[in-house]
């Protein structure tokens, strides 16, 4: 197909957050697209959902068309995400066309099905409100009430071509039996539309996890692939297109304290403003220290701080706090912090990198901290994380704001834990902490692993931690394998030797 003739394809954008960009737009105008999937993946509430979207955002009418439940039983049902069908309704904005089967009906087929009456009940809906949107939920009702699929193919065509002339965009939705099988469930409804976007919500580690893929869209772009979405109170379905994201953040020369200053030394002058700070060590190493440090160091600054905890409480994380002298329920009054804890368990990661974009455009910090990704990390699929941590990465960058996320490692003594090996690529700065057992004593170590666009030193120096926090001193200079987690003491002479062999000789 030529570009000349996609061009000439309309979209109409659908308005629900995240959609319009996997679908490069919209849904074409004009035509109808098949909304395909399993029981709860979302299709009544995408179909209900593009409507009243038409309404609130661009004050088009719409007509929802019922062949399962009840337009009572809709309304009802879409009140739990803050929709009021009803006041739609009484505006002029919204009307149902019910051909749900009353209960205890019997259904009796006799000669040829005809849906031209249906068709004409449609029309006429669609011109008392003036619609510009339809949505049908589910063809599968008409081939559970009759047998003949032959003729409920060509009259679905029929229904497909009127709802064309009435030059409205329509959404129909329909059953399919499996995941990633047969688009519908009749193996015909694909045939009627247009457009398919298929819904899933897969089982994946005792976790459920929606996504939405654009299956064919007639004549027009779209974005390839799954994209996951969630269902969110008072939203409807949300989608977060983490595929589509586009590296098209600034970078900034500006140098923020880290709250510390001989860290800040080590790092070249502290972090950039809008960098992604990794910091990787064992339980126990000093991560949760670092990161009230970061925080302190800039509410020092007036400096907004969003801190999200998923391991230790509130309370916990104020009495860890005040134990290495700093206050974090005075920068709360102050204005200058804001806490949120929560275990992972509550909710899907969609749902959790949802409700984060929100607490930080709400809040607006100047710097956001995540103690632990780990935390994360065990709710989700390994695609499913690391997509988690690019759409939270980018959405942070793009606002030029500095993160600190913490990991755990798997042993004491260091190693890769495997949340470093699926995000260490794509943060700035990593910081690993570790500890170094030395002549039976348990010493903690600290180096600045990674640091784009600036020089750092690459020593690894010995910490310690008081009542007024972490103080970094010397470089351990006589052991070895601390990063592979096998530290061995070097023996002094073995140490010069080695050091020799580095050494410039005279002439050369």
């Amino acid at each position: 197909m030529s570009k000349e003739t996609m061009l000439t394809i309309e979209k109409l954008p659908s308005g629900v957050p995240g959609l319009d960009i996997v679908t490069d737009g919209g849904l074409p105008q004009g035509r109808t697209t098949l909304i395909s999937g399993t029981a709860g993946s979302g299709k009544t509430i995408l179909a209900a959902q593009f409507l009243v979207e038409g309404v609130q955002k661009f004050g088009e009418s719409g007509v929802f068309i019922t062949f399962e439940e009840s337009a009572a039983d809709i309304r009802h049902n879409v009140a739990s995400l803050g929709w009021d069908i009803e006041a739609f309704e009484a505006a002029g904005k919204w009307t149902f066309v019910d051909a749900a089967p009353q209960p205890g009906e019997p259904v009796v087929e006799t000669g040829d099905y005809d849906l031209g009456a249906l068709i004409v009940r449609i029309e006429l809906a669609v011109q008392r409100v003036g619609a510009t949107r339809v949505a049908l939920d589910s063809l599968g009702a008409i081939f559970n009430q009759f047998q003949n699929a032959s003729i409920i193919r060509n009259e679905l065509f029929r229904l497909a071509v009127a709802l064309k002339q009435m030059g409205v965009t329509a959404i129909m939705t329909a059953e399919r039996d499996d995941e990633y099988g047969r688009i519908a469930r009749h193996g015909v409804e694909e045939f009627v539309a247009d457009n398919v976007i298929v819904l899933r919500n897969v089982l994946e580690t005792e976790k459920r996890r929606r996504t939405v893929e654009v299956l064919k869209f007639r004549g027009t772009t779209h974005q390839k692939g799954e994209y996951p979405f969630t269902v969110m109170p008072d939203e409807g379905i949300v989608v977060i297109p983490l595929s589509a994201i586009k590296l098209k953040q600034r970078s900034s020369n500006v140098r923020i304290s880290s709250g510390n200053t001989e860290l800040d030394a080590m790092c070249g002058g502290g972090f950039f403003r809008d960098s992604i700070i990794l910091l990787s060590g064992a339980t126990g190493c000093g991560k949760t220290l670092m990161t009230t440090e970061f925080i302190a160091g800039g509410v020092s600054r007036g400096e907004r701080c969003l801190l999200l905890a998923f391991e230790e409480s509130r309370h916990q994380l104020m009495r860890n706090a005040s134990g290495w002298g700093r206050d974090f329920e005075a920068y709360e009054q102050a204005g200058l912090l804001e806490i949120i804890a929560t275990y992972p368990e509550t909710c899907g990661l969609e749902d959790h990198l949802i409700a984060i974009k929100h607490a930080i455009e709400r809040f607006d910090p100047n710097r956001v901290a995540v103690d632990s990704l780990s935390a994360l990390e065990r709710m989700a699929s390994v695609k499913g994380f690391r997509e988690f941590v690019i759409g939270l990465t980018s959405f942070i960058k793009d606002r030029e704001i500095a993160g600190l996320f913490t990991v755990t490692t798997d042993t004491l003594l260091g190693g890769e834990s495997v949340t470093d090996g699926h995000i260490s690529t794509i943060t700035d700065s990593i910081i690993l902490l570790r500890y170094v057992e030395m002549l039976g004593e348990m010493k903690r170590g600290l180096t600045v692993l990674k640091m784009r666009g600036s020089p750092h030193n690459k020593d690894i120096r010995e910490f310690s931690i008081d009542g007024t926090g972490m103080h970094i001193g010397r470089a351990f200079r006589s052991i070895s394998g601390i990063l592979a987690g096998h530290p061995q003491h070097v023996p002094p002479r073995e140490l010069e030797r080695m050091e020799a062999l580095f050494q410039d000789t005279p002439g050369t």
